[in-house]
């Protein structure tokens, strides 16, 4: 009898262990798949530990991290719940709480979540190694509040036994381009476990980002030769042969190929899940491939309509149809991006940009001003776009428009290298809105040759040597001049006819061919003005008319009306 308890006990020994050395591996298993971006994977295997070990909490928080990972925070918050019930003395599903609170941007909870965890665990260096990368796993990481933790997980890990420590603290200093100090904990990491494949590639990054190229690429190819299947080194090495296209414009359209090619491995290693095609989408787009861009998101779809990825789905739906000239498509991508009123604040400026761009091309000016200027006050750097518009609008002799134009454009950026000749179309559209009012007799608001000449002075200020600017803020000061005193004008025009006949007459001779007409029109408006004054003075612009239009019956007639009749002949008091 005691022989049969014995060897009883002896087998459901046996089957405890084995089912704790399955259960072990399953669980290395699923972070390895972690590690290797394969979330889809990664979550099966979870899901099934989760099933068959529903008491451990180890379990709970590392699914609630897949779902961290791939933004489902509301599923992480309930897994970590779930494993809070189900293991209530394991204190890293209170971690996972903690981080899940950061990322919906409620620190106290979060605090709160991570004090009683640190309950829980205190002498557990994992407590605090979860609790520092949940700080630094973050869209904005929060390195003041992180780096105490992870030093005390350094602490309690006195032999120096998990190489994720050294990882977290050179991650830590990595993600603050301080690779400097980052360098050596990857290192450290590496001596424990020297087959740790992210420490080498996040070395490789390093490289790349101080621009140490070929010293990058072997690195990459190193963790790949070591691990074929290591999906996140093809990624790294994608985004290094995109970087490295840009300085190397020779081999540059090799490189980018290179990239799509190992971006498609990295791509092809990770399962394609939902995630990983949503970064290969997003890629596409930093590589300017939209052509494959609407291929591949025109089948990506999100795990419901309401997961805020579905967001991002639609924005590249929508860049890729107007980058391919589907406007009618982009349009409607685009609007449906618009009407997601609970991703509001994730609006871009570009996002403004694109629809506006499609309203343009298919002749929606309107529209499309109102939504690029909603593009500048999202982001300043959008004025190239507005400039196209405007000109279409003074091309179609539209000034009021383009003026409206361009007068944003000048207040847009004040680092725009374009800005002089902004501050010169605002002038040249108010100009002409102006006179072509005016010549219908409707009588024009003043304050449009106001503005115009304040825009000129503004060229003046920025461009003091071009010409072109003079000539137009003549035209406008003759215009005010006559708007203010009619027939009692003040000559205010006169100054910048004289300068403008100054820089292509002597400061610029070899450009006074080509400004043949608007020397005519200088020294024409200058003799009329000193035909009461002084004219001989009159008369020697009149004759610079002359000498370069010979038929100019202004100069002509103005010269007649200057010179006295001659003296009727006297009659001979002899009579024949």
């Amino acid at each position: 009898m005691k022989m049969i308890k014995k060897t009883a006990a002896l087998v459901l020994g046996l089957v405890l262990m084995g089912g704790a050395a399955s259960f072990a591996q399953s669980l290395a298993d699923a972070k390895k798949a972690i590690d290797a971006e394969q979330y889809q994977k990664a979550t099966s295997m979870l899901k099934t530990l989760v099933a068959n070990q529903a008491k451990s909490g180890d379990n709970y928080y590392n699914l609630g991290r897949v779902y961290l990972l791939t933004d489902d925070v509301d599923s992480a918050k309930i897994v970590f719940n779930n494993g809070v019930t189900a293991d209530a003395k394991n204190p890293l599903n209170y971690v996972g709480l903690g981080q899940a609170d950061l990322m919906q941007n409620n620190a106290a909870a979060a605090k709160a979540n991570f004090d009683k965890a640190i309950q829980l665990g205190a002498k557990n260096y994992l407590t605090y190694l979860a609790i520092g990368r949940a700080y630094i796993d973050q869209k904005n990481p929060d390195y003041v509040s992180a780096l105490p933790n992870l030093q005390k997980a350094d602490e309690l890990d006195s032999k120096d036994k998990d190489a994720d420590v050294f990882l977290a603290l050179a991650d830590y200093w990595a993600q603050q381009k301080k690779n400097t100090e980052a360098y050596p904990q990857y290192l450290r990491a590496l001596d424990i476990n020297p087959a740790l494949s992210r420490a080498n590639v996040q070395i490789g990054k390093m490289y790349k980002e101080a621009y140490a190229f070929p010293e990058s690429e072997a690195a990459l190819k190193k963790v790949i030769e070591a691990d074929p299947n290591y999906g996140p080194a093809y990624r790294e090495l994608a985004e290094l042969n995109m970087q490295w296209s840009d300085f190397d414009p020779k081999n540059g359209a090799a490189k980018r190929n290179e990239a799509l090619e190992n971006y498609r491995k990295y791509l092809d290693l990770t399962d394609k899940s939902f995630e990983s095609r949503l970064r290969y989408a997003q890629f596409l787009v930093y590589a300017n491939d939209f052509a494959t861009l609407e291929k591949e998101v025109a089948t990506l779809q999100a795990p419901d309509a309401n997961n805020p990825k579905t967001f991002i789905v639609t924005r590249m739906r929508g860049y890729s149809a107007i980058e391919n000239k589907n406007y009618e498509q982009g349009i409607k991508y685009m609007n449906e991006l618009f009407n997601r009123k609970q991703d509001a604040s994730r609006i871009l400026g570009s996002d403004y940009l694109y629809l506006g761009k499609a309203e343009q091309a298919v002749g929606q000016d309107s529209l499309a001003f109102v939504n690029i200027t909603k593009a500048i006050e999202l982001d300043s750097t959008k004025y190239e776009a507005l400039g196209d518009l405007a000109k279409k609008y003074f091309d179609n002799k539209n000034y009021k428009k383009a003026a409206d134009a361009y007068r944003i454009l000048t207040k847009a950026n004040s680092k725009n290298p374009n800005l002089a000749m902004a501050y010169f179309f605002l002038g040249y559209s108010n100009y002409f809105d102006y006179a072509f009012a005016d010549q219908a007799h409707k009588n024009p608001s003043r304050d449009l040759l106001v503005e115009a000449d304040a825009a000129y002075a503004k060229v003046i200020e920025m461009a003091p040597d071009y010409e072109s600017t003079y000539i137009q803020r003549a035209r406008v000061n003759k215009l005010l001049d006559i708007k203010d005193n009619g027939e009692n004008q003040k000559g205010l025009a006169i100054p910048f006819y004289e300068k403008f006949v100054e820089l292509v007459t002597v400061t610029k001779p070899e450009k006074a061919a080509q400004n043949s007409r608007n020397l005519i029109d200088a020294y024409n408006n200058i003799g009329q003005f000193y035909a009461n004054t002084d004219k001989e003075k009159a008369k020697e612009y009149f004759n610079k008319t002359l000498a370069l239009d010979p038929q100019n019956s202004y100069a002509t007639e103005s010269l007649k009306a200057l010179s006295p009749a001659p003296a009727p002949a006297k009659k001979s008091p002899i009579k024949k």
